[in-house]
């Protein structure tokens, strides 16, 4: 067993504490992190919240993970010793179903195993993730970080990152697509810096004025406010695809209008019921509308070389753990641009003081 120290809520809306716990030993095909930084996710409140009442408590958040191997199983070949590696969303998986065998492990028919907040598949015990000095994972879900990846600012792409890359590469976004991305904050940022990275034409919907000027320093070539009718009705059947992020129930029938014929809107960031939709502008132009799940390890890793190459990071602001209550507030005030990553050795010090 590997002793480690963690920050966990033990009780819904109750602080985050720091605490030690225990690690399982290393299995044949396991790899012990220690973990660099750590992405804080709106999940992850929802989550040590009980928001979705299913936490098991005490619960360690914290899926978005990088950092450096600090010992490997005897059976392990992909990873050595001080390499760089990342862990995302999920840390098992069945292997054995259609999903999984696609490298679409999102998707496990029997269930993936979360990186906190789950069931290991070997031991049952209740998974424990980032917001820790370490981590144990099977070589099989740990991700390899490039060089020329900043170790400091890539936690995001392993949730805010994948989430909004997979639909764009799964609907085919390119040079000459018309994209719209609704919502500016930790996806919807992302969303416009990969989508003009694949050469889309890209415009920013919002309700807020003052995120115009955020929206073309990130990249955006156009701003629509969907509180301005008379800009929404000129911008009718103009966009292709239409990434739409905002986190909460909300009336997706305005952006449906906004697509032209063969548009797809996929929607990545409401994990709850959506206002009622008008079937007749689905019909019309054969509209789709659609959801997305993150992405599986291909993917991921995928997005990982992609934006070393292109030297693309999220927007963060960096903290001490001992900072982590407040920046849930502040992320709950959206108070944040555009993510919040924890600096671990922050733990460290913390642990050794």
């Amino acid at each position: 067993m590997t002793a480690f120290t963690a920050y966990c809520a033990c009780d819904a809306h109750g602080p985050l504490l720091p605490k030690m716990f225990q690690r399982r030993a290393l299995r044949a095909d396991d790899v012990l992190i220690e973990i660099a930084y750590c992405g804080v996710c709106h999940s992850d409140v929802h989550q040590v919240n009980n928001d979705w009442n299913n936490t098991t408590f005490p619960c360690v958040p914290g899926h978005e993970i990088v950092g450096h191997v600090a010992a490997v199983g005897p059976e392990v070949t992909r990873h050595k010793v001080g390499d760089r590696v990342a862990v995302g969303c999920f840390v098992d998986s069945c292997g054995q179903c259609e999903s999984c065998l696609q490298g679409q492990e999102q998707h496990c028919t029997g269930g993936v195993t979360a990186t906190y907040n789950g069931k290991d598949r070997v031991s049952g015990e209740n998974t424990l993730g980032g917001y820790a000095d370490k981590i144990v994972v099977r070589e099989k879900f740990v991700l390899h970080v490039p060089d020329a990846l900043d170790l400091k600012y890539a936690s995001p792409l392993l949730c805010a990152g994948i989430t909004v890359w997979t639909p764009m590469r799964e609907n085919g976004v390119g040079k000459g697509t018309k994209l719209a991305v609704v919502g500016l904050g930790g996806l919807g940022h992302m969303g416009v810096k990969l989508a003009v990275a694949l050469g889309a034409e890209v415009t920013v919907i919002t309700t807020s004025p003052s995120k115009a000027d955020d929206a073309l320093a990130l990249g955006a070539h156009k701003v629509l406010l969907s509180t301005d009718r008379k800009s929404m009705m000129a911008s009718l059947n103009a966009f292709d695809f239409i990434l739409d992020t905002i986190p909460k129930r909300h009336d997706v029938n305005p952006y449906l209008m906004l697509l032209g014929r063969n548009g797809v809107l996929v929607v990545v960031g409401a994990i709850e019921p959506l206002e009622p939709v008008h079937g007749g502008l689905l019909i019309r132009n054969n509209r789709r509308l659609a959801g997305s799940l993150i992405g599986g390890l291909p993917a991921t890793q995928e997005l990982l070389c992609f934006c070393a190459e292109r030297q693309l990071l999220p927007q963060c602001e960096l903290i001490d753990i001992g900072s982590v209550n407040d920046a849930y507030a502040r992320m709950q005030a959206n108070d944040v641009k555009y993510r919040f990553v924890i600096d671990m050795a922050s733990l460290r010090e913390s642990a050794a003081a």
